[in-house]
């Protein structure tokens, strides 16, 4: 199934962080808090301003972000549980790799 969000929206995947600390000790699930970092999947056409133009998204997919602790909706899309908020949400784009717990960056 695709989502296309619409207006301002966005939809965002978590991404993991690591499961232990760099001092080698395993953080179990039940105490790890929820990342503030995602990949941007979907986005909408954007907001429209009062004279009814559309004002263009700031993020693109493929986008990997940061947004604030209780961020969002959580839903469930084919299995998959993502993000759906806002794009004022949304603190900011990492660029490049610095800072980000991707697996993909870690290649």
């Amino acid at each position: 199934m695709k989502f296309r969000p619409l207006h301002d929206r966005v939809v965002v995947r978590r991404i993991e962080s690591a499961q232990k600390t760099a001092g080698g000790i395993i953080i179990p699930d039940t105490a790890q808090e929820k990342p503030q970092e995602g990949e941007v999947l979907a986005v909408g056409a954007g907001a429209r301003d009062e004279s009814g133009a559309i004002i263009a998204m700031d993020v693109k997919v493929g986008d990997h972000i940061l947004f604030g602790k209780w961020s969002g909706t959580e839903v469930k899309i084919d299995g998959e549980d993502l993000l759906i908020m806002k794009e004022s949400d949304i603190m900011g784009v990492l660029e490049g790799c610095a800072g980000s717990k991707s697996k993909k960056c870690a290649a």
